[in-house]
């Protein structure tokens, strides 16, 4: 496992920061010889009001403890939204580990996926774990060879790329998702070991991961090429599950009135669906994940 890649390191994080800025949207006149796409280290100390020295020393690493003031300071020059904003504080000053969520799904969470809802549903941990699933969820993803994570699925199955219509911002989200997983849980285990195993084995990932956005998936409207029913626009809505911290439930709504939402509600009904329970996540080597909880 590349611990470079998995330690909160602020110099990368600015660095990387820096670099997907333009000086268009932060004000700047570009000007005519501009050797970088992103901003200068000069425009941002500027932006930060820090002098040039003290900010170079961040970026290489030198200076490690920035007072909150520079941060914030730092966050706005960046324009830094506030999850990520959270997570450069969170490098600078780690808070208390919040405990790994449970890996196991309540009976009542697990009655609402298999009897109350109708559209695709499952319950997912802060790694991308699927822990539950309804028979609906079975159906939408059917044509993935296993639907165990959903950052791996996204990067290392063969289907993935025909599967969303917009791979590229699938697997954008993807890592930005990953990232604000490993601010909220500090050295959570199984985050680090999904983060580690991506890195080795998808260079997009490591090429993203580099990237620092960082974003929770909270809700989007996605096109997926279904093999089945064809193209099928559904609502993602992603919710906390109370009382259990890290665990998340995602909702896959079927946009009504669209072709492929008929074709699909049309499978669930003729179709013999699949019977679902909850997961056990397995990592892609086969090895079953002896987790917390």
């Amino acid at each position: 496992m590349n611990e470079a890649v998995l330690s909160p390191d602020l110099a990368s994080f600015l660095r990387a920061r820096r670099q997907n800025l333009t000086p268009a949207r932060a004000g700047i006149d570009a000007g005519g010889d501009r050797r970088v796409t992103g901003l200068r280290r000069e425009e941002v100390a500027g932006l930060a009001g820090v002098s040039l020295d003290y900010y170079r020393r961040l970026e290489q690493g030198r200076e490690r403890h920035p007072s909150l003031q520079v941060l914030e300071a730092l966050a706005r020059a960046l324009q830094l939204d506030a999850h990520a904003s959270r997570h450069l504080f969170a490098i600078v000053s780690p808070t208390r580990q919040v405990e790994a969520t449970t890996t196991s799904v309540s009976d009542g969470v697990q009655l609402m996926l298999d009897h109350a809802l109708v559209a695709p549903a499952m319950v997912v941990g802060p790694a991308s774990d699927i822990l539950a699933l309804n028979a609906q969820a079975t159906a939408l993803y059917s044509a993935f060879a296993r639907v165990d994570n959903l950052a791996m699925m996204v990067f290392l199955d063969s289907a993935a790329p025909d599967f969303y219509a917009d791979w590229d911002a699938v697997a954008r989200a993807s890592v930005a998702n990953l990232r604000a997983a490993s601010t909220q849980f500090p050295g959570e285990p199984r985050v680090a070991k999904v983060i580690g195993e991506l890195s080795m084995e998808s260079a997009l990932f490591s090429t993203l991961w580099a990237e620092h956005e960082v974003r929770p998936r909270i809700e989007a409207e996605e096109l997926f090429h279904h093999p089945v029913v064809g193209d099928l626009r559904i609502q993602f809505d992603a919710m906390a599950v109370s009382g259990v911290p890290g665990q998340r439930l995602y909702v896959y709504t079927p946009i009504p009135d669209h072709p492929g939402s008929r074709a699909f509600r049309a499978l669930l009904e003729d179709g013999a669906l699949p019977p679902t329970s909850p997961l056990v996540p397995i990592d892609r080597h086969g090895e079953h994940l002896s987790l917390p909880g």
